[in-house]
């Protein structure tokens, strides 16, 4: 008889390429890992692992186990789901991955409700780009991502994921407070006049960074002199805050709460992401996972009731 447990760690160094690389995402030393994989090599009576230079490679026998584990792993997730479902409580462990300025205004806001209406149910964050969440909601390392999710760049779609949309979430204009163009447009910014200014985006690549060079190219008509590339939307605001740079950025960041800094719409066209939250199709019975799901769709509508009254005020 196959060991599901050990199974699963095929599958992950099949995922994960090494077996470092599976103990740190299980939370494993790498020793235990090798054992257990030893142990189902036994268990097989066939070869599942051959040495190739510091590490090792699955044989065509290990592939094929890899397959089934897939379907066998499905089935057994899916029974535990059904079996917590009839127990009807919200206990166990709630694991989030999300970035940034989703931590801020969904994820945390969430858990301190569950916090208060199950107390039973341990919740847990990490923070990931969707990049790398995505991948390890599929392998069962979390239980929920909040994904972003650009026009220019949609995520692939799952079949073992379930895709639930939160919120649209508009992409602005971000000024120094002293620039000439905040000054005499108090509500919407042409790009184009825009065009000689210095930016400040995400790293070459990254959704953000992809969306801001491609909104200027559609809206502007020209690529936008970057010279400051970071992931970290706070770097980027001290950096407009400076009067170093301009940015785009969407309204979940709350880049008008910083002190020098202001906010316009883009004139001509809206950009926007969607804020979407992922969970595996596997748990759509299991009472832990479906409270995440309902919290996080609770703070979403918080976060969009509270965009709406600043349009409205600003307006």
């Amino acid at each position: 008889m196959l060991d599901l447990r050990r199974l699963r760690l095929l599958r992950e160094l099949h995922a994960r390429g090494t077996i470092a690389a599976v103990a740190d995402a299980l939370q494993f030393t790498p020793s235990a890992v090798s054992q257990q994989l030893a142990a189902l090599e036994r268990d097989a009576g066939v070869p599942l692992l051959v040495r190739a230079g510091r590490g090792v490679r699955l044989t065509d026998a290990a592939l094929v186990l890899v397959d089934h584990a897939g379907a066998l792993l499905d089935r057994a997730e899916l029974a535990e789901a059904e079996l917590a479902a009839s127990a009807a409580s919200v206990v166990g462990r709630g694991r989030i991955a999300t970035f940034q300025s989703a931590a801020l205004r969904i994820a945390v806001p969430a858990m301190a409700t569950l916090a208060r209406e199950a107390p039973g149910l341990r919740c847990e964050l990490v923070e990931a780009e969707p990049e790398q969440a995505l991948p390890e909601l599929t392998l069962g390392g979390v239980d929920l991502v909040l994904a972003d999710e650009w026009q220019q760049q949609p995520h692939p779609r799952l079949p073992s994921v379930d895709r639930h949309e939160l919120h649209r979430d508009t992409v602005r204009v971000v000024l120094p407070e002293a620039h000439p163009l905040a000054r005499r447009h108090p509500d919407r910014v042409a790009l184009a006049a825009l065009r000689d200014a210095t930016w400040t985006v995400g790293h070459a690549g990254t959704p953000w960074g992809h969306m801001v060079e491609a909104t200027c190219r559609q809206h502007g008509g020209f690529d936008p002199d970057v010279r400051y590339r970071t992931n970290d939307a706070v770097v980027s605001l001290a950096l407009v805050a400076a009067g170093q740079a301009v940015t785009l950025l969407p309204d979940m960041v709350q880049a008008d709460a910083r002190p020098g800094v202001v906010v316009r719409a883009i004139a001509g066209g809206e950009v926007h992401r969607t804020i979407v939250a992922a969970t595996r199709r596997a748990d759509r019975e299991r009472p832990s996972v479906q409270a995440l799901l309902a919290a996080v769709r609770a703070a979403a509508l918080s976060v969009a009731a509270g965009d709406r009254a600043d349009a409205r005020a600003g307006g």
